[in-house]
């Protein structure tokens, strides 16, 4: 049965002490609720509804980032799963289709589990996600009889009997879209809390003489995220996963426990990547590249066969075509560099355009910014830009040119020319000794008052 929504509830419960809504705390590089709109994303939902209610103000500009055409409707009153997805019915596409509700805070939802309650949809109208945790503790329990569901018991309710259970309840369901349109009303008795779950309509299709159903997942899947010390579990247990995804798919980390991936990183393989580096988002790396240690990379493109670090930075923007050589305390910003071209050691290029095989001198500067707005850097190929070369954009250096070190460029540089631009040096013999002698004269007389 195709899908057509997604119902991602934002996420309740939080106890982040913090002004920033619970879904957009940082996971791998990204807002936390990323995690599971790309899950829904890869699903092949027909639509996807953001249930949101403190800051939804910040969660809709969020989404709109990553998820352009998701619909964010309010949850003005926090009520319980139930009154959430009831707040989405109204956005709900008409016609025949499936209903998949994932949750803001539990991130970790795999496709594989998500394709394994399609398939048992086939067989149920609803599909609950089950998993076996080491301690089940307050979690609801999953009654079963066979592949149907039985029931959903919260803990609190529960008998002796029914607590010991092992099988638990992760809130992330699948059903009909007619049965979520008719039996999401009838949530209607609000529990002590006054809230109003989801969980009711295992219940409810039971009592339409329906037969519910479940799926079980590893408890790694379920792991939801209510306070910072669960988010940096959260963190944790993406790196070893991303890590070791990386390292199957040829890698080569060499202290892999160190390296820190984005959600969207992409390394291809034979690339190599050294000791504590950072991968922020938007970063693709392609095969037999390598980066050195202590890099930090975000928004960025580097070809086959190229080398950064190290020590270097790439911002967004920085596309590093083949063989190419970014150094040690380099930073890369907006900038592309052609097949071939080294910036060896204390650089910044900022908006520029690299030519292939140019040389960048250690101290070379592109001036990019006059205090209101971002200017041009271009640079042609085979250039030997000089140590110490500041470029004051907007500016051109063509082919085959030479800057001479320590110039400030201000003016177009013509092909094969060389640019000066520096003050012509005095020399006057004997006078730096007389100096020093007469500043350390005036330092004692100073010391003798």
């Amino acid at each position: 049965m195709s899908l057509t929504a997604v119902i991602l509830a934002a996420g309740q419960g939080s106890r982040m002490n913090s002004d920033l809504p619970k879904v957009l705390h940082p996971l791998a590089g990204v807002p936390m609720i990323a995690h599971a709109l790309a899950a829904a994303a890869g699903a092949g939902a027909g639509r996807i509804i953001v249930v949101a209610g403190h800051g939804i103000e910040s969660v809709r500009a969020a989404v709109a980032r990553l998820e352009p055409e998701a619909v964010v409707v309010e949850q003005a009153e926090q009520r319980g799963t139930g009154h959430a997805v009831a707040q989405a019915l109204p956005a709900l596409p008409e016609g025949p289709g499936d209903v998949l509700v994932l949750y803001g805070d539990t991130p970790f939802v795999g496709a594989e589990t998500i394709a394994a309650m399609e398939e048992a949809r086939a067989r149920h109208p609803l599909v609950v996600l089950g998993f076996e945790p080491a301690d089940p503790a307050r979690y609801g329990r999953l009654v079963t009889e066979g592949a149907d569901l039985r029931a959903i018991v919260e803990w609190r309710d529960a008998t002796a009997a029914e607590r010991a259970i092992g099988l638990c309840n992760s809130g992330v369901m699948r059903a009909d879209a007619d049965l979520i349109r008719r039996l999401v009303p009838k949530i209607g008795n609000a529990n002590s809390a006054g809230e109003f779950y989801l969980t009711d309509l295992v219940a409810l299709a039971r009592a339409e003489g329906l037969a519910p159903g479940f799926v079980l997942c590893p408890e790694a899947e379920t792991l939801g995220i209510n306070t910072r010390a669960e988010l940096a579990a959260a963190e944790a247990a993406f790196q070893t996963r991303a890590r070791a995804a990386a390292m199957e798919d040829g890698v080569t980390l060499t202290q892999p426990e160190t390296v820190v991936l984005a959600l969207d990183t992409v390394i291809g393989r034979d690339a190599v990547i050294g000791g504590h580096v950072v991968f922020g988002p938007g970063v693709t790396i392609e095969s037999g590249a390598e980066i050195l240690p202590f890099c930090h990379l975000e928004g960025c493109h580097v070809a086959a066969g190229a080398r950064v670090g190290p020590f270097a930075r790439l911002r967004p923007g920085a596309e590093l075509g083949g063989d190419v050589h970014v150094g040690n305390f380099v930073e890369i910003k907006n900038t592309i560099l052609d097949e071939g071209a080294k910036v060896g050691h204390l650089s910044y290029l900022g908006d520029a355009h690299v030519g292939e095989g140019t040389n960048i001198g250690a101290g070379t500067i592109s001036c990019n910014y006059d205090g209101v707005a971002k200017h041009r850097t271009e640079i042609g190929a085979g250039v030997f830009v000089g140590s110490n070369t500041i470029l004051v954009a907007p500016v051109r250096v063509g082919d085959g040119a030479v800057t001479a070190a320590g110039s400030v460029i201000t003016e177009d540089v013509p092909a094969g020319a060389l640019a000066l631009g520096r003050a012509r040096q005095v020399t006057k013999p004997g006078l730096g000794a007389r100096l020093m002698q007469a500043l350390r004269a005036a330092a004692l007389s100073r010391g003798a008052r």
